[in-house]
């Protein structure tokens, strides 16, 4: 199977399963359970999106200048900083190790 074919049939699944998603009655997803674990499922995955992109390069797991970055931000954010700040301190934070050769 080619990258291609690959691409394809990834593709024809994804808008099958969204056709296979209105076929659902409303009933069901309306209903407190499902709209709950739809509710954590998204936050489980964007929690391990942050996690694999902070501390995966390729097949290995490097601590560097990421990790701290990402604690300066949960900590601001914990605090309620506005999000701007946010992402300025974290790059700061990241740009600031790295020049002094703190984490590479």
């Amino acid at each position: 199977m080619t990258l291609w074919t690959a691409v394809l049939v990834a593709s024809i699944l994804c808008v099958a399963l969204k056709a296979v998603g209105y076929l659902v009655p409303a009933r069901w997803i309306e209903a407190p359970r499902p709209a709950r674990i739809a509710d954590l499922l998204t936050v489980a995955l964007l929690s391990a999106l942050v996690v694999v992109q902070t501390l995966a390069v390729g097949s290995s797991i490097v601590v560097d200048a990421r990790v701290p970055a990402v604690g300066v931000a949960a900590a601001l954010l914990w605090v309620r900083a506005p999000f701007l700040l946010v992402v300025a301190a974290a790059a700061a934070t990241a740009a600031l190790l790295r020049l002094w050769g703190w984490a590479a």
